[in-house]
């Protein structure tokens, strides 16, 4: 008589759950080596989190891939540098200047024309991405919306104030090379810096908040009118304010203004105005309430 046996079962493989709906003690993946698995191919590339410096670089790629860039660029250097230029070769042939600080304001107006691209450019960097849906796939590959924000600032910040660096040393160096003979004095050290690196970092952060304006707005066409009013508006509008009821109103915009800010930064004297590097501060405490409304507003609205 034959004893029944009962059949035997073939044990679990290590890290396999025990019981129906336990999960496994070390959950692996088809294809991977290890505890249970077939012992395939496993990806040699490492899988780290991603970071600020991963957006940077995608904000690179972006921006020296659009067009936009050369063309916007491309005529701020023309308008900057050709400017420049010309006004150097009429005041090589008048009469002396008064000091190095006149040759030096030779490029005032070029860097004043030359700011509106840049904050085309600013505007377009973010504003672009709504018009195509791109930020929804810029959104999905980093979530970190602030995260975005601030490697576009990094990128097109960087980019717009080397930019206009060396466009505000070439024009330097031209007017200096065709008019050193015609200055009564030669500019200080600290006049070279403030008429090529300070005015550089001026045009940079109003770029920067043409950037936090688009931010806002996510309309092209109304944050490029908005920033051009900014720019034109205020010296427009001291024009007619000239009523002594509203005269003072007048005084103060054309003072502040823009184009005013970026004269006294070459060296123009306007009583009551702002003096020195003030101009400079003004802009970043603007900026940066601007690029703070924009972090704000980007986290709590859909894209």
């Amino acid at each position: 008589m034959t004893t029944p046996t009962t059949p035997q079962h073939p044990a679990p493989p290590q890290g396999a759950p025990q019981h129906p709906g336990q999960a496994p003690a070390q959950p692996y993946w088809p294809g991977q080596a290890g505890p249970g698995g077939p012992g395939g191919y496993v990806s040699p590339v490492p899988v780290r989190a991603a970071h600020l410096g991963d957006a940077v670089v995608a904000e690179w790629t972006k921006i020296r891939s659009l067009r936009s860039t050369m063309w916007t660029l491309g005529t701020m250097l023309v308008l900057v540098v050709g400017l420049g230029l010309t006004l150097s070769l009429v005041a090589s042939a008048s009469d002396k200047l008064a000091s190095g600080e006149d040759m030096l304001g030779l490029g005032a107006v070029g860097v004043l024309l030359g700011m509106i691209p840049v904050l085309t450019l600013g505007v377009l960097t973010i504003s672009s991405e709504y018009g195509t849906g791109l930020v929804r796939t810029t959104l999905t590959a980093c979530p970190s919306r602030s995260r975005v924000l601030t490697a576009k600032a990094i990128v097109f910040g960087s980019l717009s104030f080397v930019t206009t660096l060396i466009a505000t040393l070439l024009v330097a160096m031209i007017s200096a090379a065709l008019l050193s003979d015609q200055v009564t004095e030669d500019p200080t050290a600290g006049q070279w810096f403030k008429a090529t690196v300070g005015v550089s970092l001026y045009v940079a952060l109003a770029g920067l908040l043409a950037l936090a304006v688009g931010t806002l707005l996510r309309h092209s066409a109304g944050a490029i009118t908005g920033m051009l009013g900014l720019v034109l508006l205020p010296p427009l509008l001291s024009l007619f304010l000239q009523a002594d009821a509203v005269k003072d109103i007048g005084e103060v915009l054309a003072k502040y203004s823009i184009p005013m800010q970026l004269f006294t930064l070459y060296g123009a004297n306007v009583d009551g105005g702002p003096s020195g590097w003030e101009p400079l501060w003004i802009m970043l405490a603007l900026t940066a309430a601007a690029t703070a409304g924009a972090h704000l507003v980007l986290n709590k609205r859909d894209a």
